[in-house]
C-alpha cells in the first residue's frame, strides 16, 4: 500500500516511473532539481532524448547514450539571458556572427550557465530581421537567440539624419510599419534605448504608437529608459536650457506604456545611478509595485553589480571641454583643455560638469584608476588623489587630463562604481526582477571588460541567495530561468519539466562563484559544471566544448 501511494505522489509531480529498458540520449542521474519554478528542489533522473526532456523521475532501469552522474549537484533549467549584446547589429562582429567560431560558441556567456541570450537591445539592431536569423542559422552559435526590433534603427529608418526632434504622424506610420514588418519576420518585440541617440528625441505618443504595434502579436517591449538616476548621461548643468529627466519619470513613462498598449514590457537594468540618488529604489519599487496591483503587465531585469557599462569608460571631463579638430594621434585633448582653462566663464561651467560627473559616477571615493601612464596610480581612487596631491576632486581630474595620456579624453582610464549595494539588493528582492547581463562576447585579447559578462547569473545564486541571504537559491534560479521565460513567451523553455526543451545546467553549489575581478576580468564562473542547448553539451566537465547548437527562436 505504501509503495502505491508513493507512485501515486511522484506521478502526480509528473515523476512517474518509466517502464524498464527506457534509452535516453542523455541521462543525468541523482542530482537535487530545482525546476525553476521557486519551489524546493527534489531529487530526480532527467531523461533527455532528440533535445527535449523526455522523463523526470525515478529512471534506475534506464540506459543512455551519456550518463552523467549528478550527485552532489544540482539540476536546474538553463539561463535565459533576458537583456544581452551577444549579437550586434553587424555582420562578422564579435558576436554570434563572428566569423571566428570560438566567439560564436560564446564561451563567457555559456559558462554561466546561461543557454538562451535575447538579442538588440537599447533600440539597436541590425535590419532586416529576417536577414539576421539567416547569418545566424548560416553560422551556427552556442546558446539559443531571441531577435529585438530596434526602435533606434527603425527611426532612423523613418527619419533619415533628421532624428534630432519628435517624429511627425507620418514617420511615425513608417515605424509602426517596419515594427509589422519585424515581427511578421520572427522578432519577439521591440527594445528601445531613449537615453540614446536617436531614441532620446522620441516622445512618449511615438513610444505608444510604436510599441502598441505589438499588442496583436503578444510582443514585448524593453527599453533602456531615458534616464538611470538624477538626470540622463548626456546631461551636463551647464546646458541650462536642458531640463532633467530622472530615473523615476522613466519608470513612470514604462508604466503609462505598458498600462495603455497592454503589452508586456521590461524596465530595463533597473537601478539607481549616481552618489545622489541611492536609495531611489524604494520609490521604483513603489511605482511598479502600485502598477502591478492593478494589472499593468510590466516587468524588470537586472545585473547582480554595483557598477555600470558605462562606468568602465568614464570621463570625467565635459566633452566640450576637450573637443578639437582631427582624430587619433592628430587629436589634442589635453591642448583642448589648456585653452578652457583661459576663459573664466568656461572654467566656471567646467568645474559644474565635472563635479555632477564626479557624483554621477559615484562620488570620488568610488571612482578607480583603471589605466594610466604612471602605473603607482593605478587602482587608486580619485578621493585617494586627491589626498596625496593636496587637490580638490575636481582639480585631480583637470590634472589626469593635462599630465597623463594627452591624447586620450580625461587622459586617464576610469571605472566609477555609480551604484550602491542598497539599491542592488533592494531590486534583487522583488519577484518580478530577472537577472540578466547585459552583457557579450568576449576573449581575453579583447582587453578590459565588466565582469558581469562572465560571472552574472552565478553570483546572483553565490553572493545574493547563498552568501546575502537577500534570496533564497531557488528564487535566485526561478529569476533566471522561469521568469525571464514568462516575460518573453517562451513556452518550451525556463522549467525542468517533461516535454520542455532540453536548455540545462548543472551546478555545484559548493563551488559556484564568479571569479572574474575588473583588473583581471577574463575568467570564467566556478561551479558550472555541465550546460546543454537543445541537449548538446556546450559545457562538459566545466570545460568548454565549443559546440553551435544554438537555435533563432521565434513567435
Amino acid at each position: 500500500m505504501k509503495k502505491c501511494v508513493a507512485v501515486i505522489a511522484l506521478g502526480l509531480l509528473g515523476l512517474a516511473t518509466p517502464a524498464e529498458g527506457q534509452t535516453f540520449d542523455v541521462l543525468i542521474r541523482g542530482g537535487r532539481v530545482l525546476d525553476g519554478t521557486g519551489n524546493p528542489w527534489f531529487y530526480a533522473d532527467v531523461g533527455i532524448r532528440d533535445g527535449e526532456i523526455v522523463a523526470l523521475g525515478r529512471l534506475g532501469g534506464a540506459t543512455a547514450g551519456r550518463v552523467i552522474d549528478a550527485k552532489g549537484l544540482v539540476v536546474v533549467p538553463g539561463f535565459i539571458d533576458v537583456h544581452s549584446h551577444a549579437d550586434g547589429p553587424n555582420r562578422g562582429s564579435t558576436g554570434l556572427r563572428s566569423d571566428d567560431s570560438r566567439r560564436r560558441a560564446a564561451p563567457n556567456l555559456v559558462t554561466q550557465g546561461i543557454t538562451t541570450v535575447v538579442v538588440n537591445q537599447d533600440g539597436r539592431s541590425m535590419w532586416p530581421i529576417a536577414e539576421q536569423a539567416r547569418d545566424l542559422r548560416a553560422a551556427g552559435f552556442g546558446p539559443n537567440v531571441a531577435l529585438m526590433i530596434g526602435h533606434g534603427t527603425i527611426r532612423r529608418l523613418a527619419m533619415g539624419d533628421d532624428f534630432r526632434r519628435v517624429a511627425t504622424a507620418a514617420e511615425v506610420d513608417h515605424m509602426r510599419a517596419l515594427v509589422r514588418q519585424g515581427m511578421d519576420e520572427g522578432a519577439l518585440g521591440v527594445s528601445s534605448g531613449l537615453e540614446y541617440v536617436p531614441g532620446r528625441w522620441s516622445n512618449t505618443e511615438e513610444m505608444l504608437a510604436v510599441v502598441g504595434e505589438l499588442a496583436a502579436y503578444d510582443g514585448v517591449y524593453i527599453t533602456h529608459e531615458r534616464a538611470s538616476g538624477a538626470d540622463p548621461m548626456w546631461y551636463l548643468p551647464s546646458d541650462t536650457a536642458a531640463r532633467p529627466t530622472t530615473f523615476l519619470d522613466a519608470v513612470a513613462e514604462t508604466i503609462e506604456i505598458a498600462e495603455r498598449t497592454g503589452v508586456t514590457s521590461v524596465q530595463s537594468h533597473i537601478k539607481a545611478r549616481g552618489a545622489d540618488y541611492w536609495g531611489s529604489s524604494h520609490a521604483a519599487i513603489q511605482l511598479i509595485e502600485r502598477a502591478r496591483k492593478r494589472g499593468v503587465n510590466i516587468w524588470a531585469d537586472q545585473y547582480p553589480y554595483n557598477t555600470t557599462g558605462s562606468d568602465g569608460s568614464t570621463v570625467l571631463i565635459p566633452r566640450w571641454a576637450i573637443r578639437s579638430e582631427g582624430d587619433g594621434e592628430s587629436r589634442r585633448f589635453a591642448e583642448s583643455l589648456q585653452r578652457v582653462l583661459h576663459d573664466e566663464a568656461a572654467i566656471r561651467a567646467l568645474h559644474m560638469d565635472i563635479e555632477r560627473e564626479i557624483e554621477r559616477r559615484g562620488a570620488p571615493e568610488n571612482i578607480v584608476v583603471m589605466q594610466y601612464p604612471d602605473e603607482a596610480l593605478v587602482g587608486k581612487t580619485i578621493a585617494d588623489l586627491a589626498d596625496l596631491f593636496g587637490l580638490t576632486p575636481v582639480e585631480v581630474a583637470i590634472k589626469l587630463q593635462l599630465e597623463g595620456d594627452t591624447k586620450r579624453p580625461g587622459g586617464v582610464g576610469l571605472r566609477g562604481f555609480s551604484l550602491s549595494e542598497y539599491d542592488v539588493e533592494s531590486y534583487a528582492k522583488m519577484p518580478w526582477v530577472a537577472t540578466a547581463t547585459d552583457g557579450w562576447v568576449t576573449m581575453p585579447e579583447d582587453g578590459l571588460t565588466h565582469v558581469r559578462v562572465y560571472g552574472s547569473f552565478p553570483r546572483k545564486i553565490a553572493h545574493y541567495a547563498m552568501e546575502r541571504g537577500i534570496i533564497s537559491v531557488a528564487d535566485a534560479i526561478r529569476s533566471s530561468t522561469s521568469l525571464p521565460a514568462r516575460i518573453m513567451g517562451f513556452k518550451n523553455r525556463g522549467m525542468i519539466r517533461e516535454g520542455m526543451r532540453a536548455d540545462i545546467a548543472i551546478l555545484d553549489l559548493e563551488t559556484l562563484a564568479d571569479r572574474a575581478t575588473f583588473f583581471e576580468p577574463h575568467q570564467y564562473a566556478e561551479g558550472v559544471e555541465y550546460v546543454l542547448v537543445g541537449g548538446e553539451f556546450v559545457v562538459d566537465g566545466g570545460e568548454v566544448t565549443g559546440a553551435l547548437p544554438g537555435v533563432v527562436i521565434g513567435r
